[in-house]
């Protein structure tokens, strides 16, 4: 008889207390729940066996990268309604529950998964090395991780802009929540992006600019393009150098622009007029970021301007200790951390910069991982093939994870724009800086 989804709804129901708002299909074709909505499908028991040895986060993700657990329908509202799920549920599971129904529950859902040994992780997972984080060694195997998975696969993704960062939307042609309106393109968002950053840094002719984190180059291109600066631009990342090489020497800019290899700790041609760091502080670490902070102010001359475009999280509640995201950390970005906005800035200011504006563009990543999700499954075959079914599925999952993330302010992304003032308190800034936005 075929009934695995009705009696795994029961059970979840009846483990944490609190109805189950998703309708699910289990591999014998069955189906229970509330329908007219997404639809969640268990292709295997494997996945139950899989939270039933790590319950959680890491168990679900593990699933999901798999292929074992699937949504029919729209993803973002699925992952809306368990997030709220979780959020509400008055039980847990664990291994000996006081309450009789649901130790009841649970020998009833492992008869129902059959519990053998674990599963073994996919292999896009990266387990958490022992040891000192942020080495240079260390965050040369991060990127390469999260950077080096090709980058025709990224072009699939992001577009011909190349931009991995939050885009800087027209708020008068953007209405819909996933920014789908003509007349204002990702591209167009991602050339907006990199001229506010432009304009906020006040380059001009002959200056130099470093661009620490620099990508696939598209910052230091357009610097040199439309400002006529000279830029270096320095990534860990062999494959994302490499295409960058190359974009600057189609583009006739090699005069202009060079393309390093090489961590920003070990960036000694100084002094530089500015800096851009963008979307590349995630990396960094809590513990090394003051390190980073001064290393960028001694490359600077007196007066030079630090843009710094970070995402950040939420302050923890008082008594509480900040947990890395264990999704992200296997399958996304290894050793990565957020932090506050305060401690950024706080940051900064020790390293000696003189912070002189902030701004969220938080709501500008939400349009821009949409976009990048609606790309990623327009073009999944082709996606798989230039990756893993597995690597695909993770970064449909994180984007759409993290564009409803910045919708509800669990996470935001600031501009941080710093100054290496002088001690005659000479800035160079004007007595208005606003005029950047337009």
């Amino acid at each position: 008889m075929a009934d695995a989804a009705a009696r795994l709804t029961n059970l979840v129901e009846e483990l944490f207390g609190t109805p189950f708002p998703l309708r699910l299909r289990t591999w014998d074709g069955s189906t229970a729940g509330p329908p007219g909505g997404p639809v969640l499908v268990v292709r295997h028991r494997r996945a139950l066996r899989r939270l039933l040895w790590r319950p959680g986060e890491v168990g679900l993700a593990r699933g999901w990268v798999a292929g074992e657990l699937d949504v029919d329908g729209d993803l973002y509202t699925a992952l809306d309604q368990l997030t709220a799920f979780a959020a509400r549920r008055r039980g847990t599971i664990g291994l000996s529950p006081r309450d009789p129904r649901q130790r009841a529950a649970l020998r009833a859902l492992i008869g129902l998964a059959g519990l053998l040994p674990p599963p073994p992780p996919p292999p896009e997972e990266v387990r958490r090395s022992a040891g000192v984080s942020h080495t240079r060694r260390r965050d040369r195997a991060a990127i390469s991780h999260h950077y080096d998975v090709g980058n025709e696969f990224y072009a699939l993704v992001l577009g011909p802009s190349m931009v991995y960062s939050c885009a800087y939307w027209d708020t008068a042609t953007v209405t819909a929540p996933d920014g789908s309106r003509t007349g204002f393109t990702l591209e167009d968002a991602q050339r907006a992006k990199l001229d506010l950053v432009c304009r906020k840094l006040d380059l001009q002719q002959g200056m130099r600019l470093l661009d620490v984190g620099c990508g696939w180059g598209s910052m230091a291109l357009h610097a040199a393009r439309e400002y006529g600066v000279r830029v270096t631009g320095v990534t860990l990342s062999r494959e994302q150098a490499d295409h960058a090489r190359k974009r600057v020497a189609d583009a006739g800019l090699a005069d202009r622009v060079e393309i390093r290899v090489q961590d920003y700790r070990d960036v000694r041609d100084g002094p530089y007029d500015a800096v851009s760091s963008i979307g590349m502080a995630e990396h960094v670490g809590a513990a090394p970021y003051l390190e980073y902070a001064r290393q960028l102010r001694a490359l600077l001359r007196p007066g030079g301007r630090l843009l710094n475009h970070q995402i950040a999280r939420r302050p923890e509640r008082a008594g509480s200790v900040y947990q890395v995201d264990e999704f992200i950390d296997r399958y996304v970005f290894p050793d990565g951390e957020l932090s506050p906005l305060g401690s950024t800035v706080s940051a900064l200011e020790r390293a000696g910069f003189e912070v002189r504006d902030v701004e969220s563009i938080r709501e500008h990543y939400a349009l821009t991982l949409r976009r990048w999700v609606a790309r990623l499954e327009d073009g999944w075959e082709r996606a798989v093939v230039l990756a893993t079914p597995g690597r695909a599925r993770v970064w449909r999952l994180y984007m759409a994870a993290s564009a409803l993330a910045f919708e509800h302010g669990r996470i935001g992304v600031n501009q941080v724009l710093a100054v290496n003032t002088p001690p005659g308190g000479a800035s160079g800034l004007p007595l208005r800086t606003r005029t950047w936005t337009g």
